[in-house]
């Protein structure tokens, strides 16, 4: 079998690609939502791909891998490794999690950092109100991840929140000492949501990036009575092409609140130190940004044998993602806590593709598919309908 084709197309937000054979089968992949960008970069590495076999994965991807990096321009890369996967699963007539060494678990636990509730502000009451709404949901997730801080619009509307002033175009560019009314107003925030969930649903918390050192160590020794399973990237996290674990080795050695990094990170080796050094507690690559499936499955069992936990970043990955992450996570060692459930960023993304309906959560868990490959694959007569000027053509084969 052979490369024939490498289309990309952007359907609604998501990037999204299709590996074409000349045995007729085709794999699919996408990319985080909000990256209509990188479609002129994954078209750059169709010469590399195109001719070679697919099922060889990894030797495909010693062609493309380097020329990869930090989130979001690692994404290209991301997405053909899945589709390459994909293309070896439909080939074998097996799910991807077979080909990845098995699956240990047959059902995988999500959190919710997806299906959100618009808040009215951000002061205690309206981060109460969207934990009430998000506990509620007939899904019964069992953690539950909140934007505050740095990495929602606390930062602007809080007055003085911290010692900066703050910018709201670009991705996440603010960072300074916070202000002590700026510090308990979001001291404030997670009570109210600790109250609401009552211990009977965990809280994880994304504050960044943009916090300094200190300020993450006073955060997370004030909340380490409240039991929050992690504060997600207080110091480096998305759009930030580097990783300072010598600042998190000035946070995570003193405080028993678990520090969570990483979904911006690219490759195995630029995660050596955080985990060599136990920088931090918990980490959470995104399966579109490190560099595909089993980039991340090195990653994770890499970690287990320094014991930190693995908790996946996911929220923009789409559907196309979910059916990724669910076979990946199947086949994770036991330092895996919950995969971040992305969901389709607009309604009818749920009726352009079929196998959708294995992929139900339920108890917070969703059941491992048998499909082969990902499992799941386009209503190309409906995709079609959202496809744009030269996208046009994205389905046509000939």
């Amino acid at each position: 079998m052979k490369i024939t084709d490498l289309k990309c197309a952007v359907i609604g937000n998501n990037p999204v690609i299709r590996i074409l054979t000349d045995d007729g089968i085709v794999g699919i992949a996408a990319g985080e939502s909000n990256k209509a960008y990188l479609k002129p970069m994954i078209l750059f590495y169709k010469d590399f791909v195109v001719g070679k076999d697919p099922t060889d994965v990894e030797r495909v991807m010693l062609s493309i891998r380097r020329l990869g990096a930090f989130k979001p321009w690692g994404t290209a890369v991301s997405m053909i490794e899945m589709a390459l996967w994909d293309i070896a699963g439909q080939a074998a007539g097996v799910p991807i999690y077979k080909l990845l060494g098995g699956k240990i678990r047959d059902r995988v636990r999500v959190y919710n950092g997806s299906i959100r509730f618009p808040l009215e502000g951000n002061q205690p009451e309206d981060y109460a109100d969207a934990m009430a709404r998000m506990k509620a949901l007939p899904q019964k997730f069992s953690l539950i991840k909140q934007a505050v801080g740095f990495h929602d619009a606390m930062f602007s509307t809080v007055e003085n929140f911290y010692y900066g002033t703050p910018v709201t175009e670009g991705r996440y560019p603010n960072r300074g000492p916070m202000t002590e009314k700026g510090f308990k107003h979001l001291i404030s925030c997670i009570e109210a949501m600790v109250d609401v969930l009552d211990g009977e649903v965990g809280l994880a918390l994304d504050c960044g990036p943009g916090m300094t050192a200190g300020d993450a160590l006073k955060l997370a020794k004030s909340v380490e009575d409240m039991h929050i399973t992690w504060l997600e990237d207080m110091i480096t996290g998305d759009y930030t092409p580097y990783v300072l674990s010598d600042l998190y080795l000035q946070v995570t050695p003193y405080t028993s609140t678990p520090i969570h990094t990483g979904e911006q990170i690219y490759l195995r080796q630029n995660f050596v130190e955080l985990i060599e050094r136990n920088a931090v507690n918990v980490i959470g690559p995104d399966p579109a940004d490190v560099g595909g499936l089993a980039e991340m499955k090195f990653i994770a069992e890499y970690a287990d044998l320094h014991g930190i936990l693995f908790a996946p970043h996911g929220t923009g990955d789409g559907l196309i993602g979910l059916a990724a992450l669910v076979q990946l996570a199947a086949t994770l060692p036991d330092n895996y806590i919950a995969f971040e459930l992305p969901s389709g960023d607009t309604k009818w993304w749920y009726e352009i593709l079929t196998g959708l309906d294995s992929l139900t959560v339920e108890n917070s868990h969703i059941v491992v598919p048998e499909n082969p490959g990902l499992g799941v694959s386009f209503i190309e007569d409906e995709a079609a309908r959202y496809l744009t000027g030269a996208d046009q053509g994205f389905f046509d084969d000939k």
